[in-house]
């Protein structure tokens, strides 16, 4: 990951991210190479996988016990991440129980992350079952909802011209773009060579998911 990834994934200026990572490096949590590539402190790191972790069990929370719809909890989780006192996240994680991951896929235990191809990459006739939706951007959530795609989803791809990709499931076919399919990682089978999708394609704007 370098500076110049994050800022077309966030969508923030140079100046901005510059600042951003000057401040996390000054406290400890990043190292940057003589290249300028950012890698984590092991203490980073730790801290990361922590803030990560909750945010994950946050959102199954919402979803599971509050009834928020999986595309519309990653923001609230979001907000809610920083603000959580220690006692409440232990009643937080008493609700969510023996849940594996978060609403979109992801392992509430960091480090679990079962590797996945992206479905872009599938050929008519595979079988599928959707693993994660890697980019976790709200507007992007509310697409892939509405098209029928969501974790645990499966089905075969009916299609995949280069611009289209089509699931059909038991009861309806969802198609997205191809843009929008290379977030999406599955268990394929035949399963395409394991690549995992560039940051360019996660980016995290309305106008890069070519729809």
């Amino acid at each position: 990951m370098t500076a110049a990834n994050l800022t077309r994934a966030m969508q923030l200026s140079a100046p901005t991210v510059h600042e951003m990572l000057g401040r996390l490096q000054r406290d400890g949590y990043i190292v940057r190479d003589a290249g300028r590539t950012i890698d984590f402190t092991s203490g980073g790191r730790e801290h990361a996988e922590r803030i990560v972790s909750r945010h994950r069990m946050i959102e199954r929370f919402l979803t599971d016990v509050v009834g928020v719809p999986w595309d519309d909890v990653h923001e609230e989780a979001e907000q809610l991440e920083h603000a959580m006192t220690r006692r409440f996240e232990a009643y937080v994680r008493s609700a969510v129980g023996e849940s594996k991951t978060c609403p979109h896929g992801h392992p509430i235990r960091v480090g679990e992350r079962i590797d996945g191809v992206p479905l872009a990459d599938c050929v008519s006739g595979a079988k599928v079952t959707i693993l994660r939706l890697e980019n976790e951007a709200e507007d992007l959530l509310h697409y892939l909802k509405q098209a029928g795609i969501e974790p645990g989803m499966r089905g075969k791809v009916a299609a995949n011209d280069g611009e289209l990709v089509s699931v059909k499931a038991d009861s309806h076919t969802a198609s997205v773009t191809v843009s929008v399919a290379e977030t999406v990682s599955v268990i394929a089978d035949p399963s395409p060579p394991v690549r995992i999708a560039l940051p360019e394609q996660l980016v995290l704007g309305r106008q890069r998911y070519g729809r």
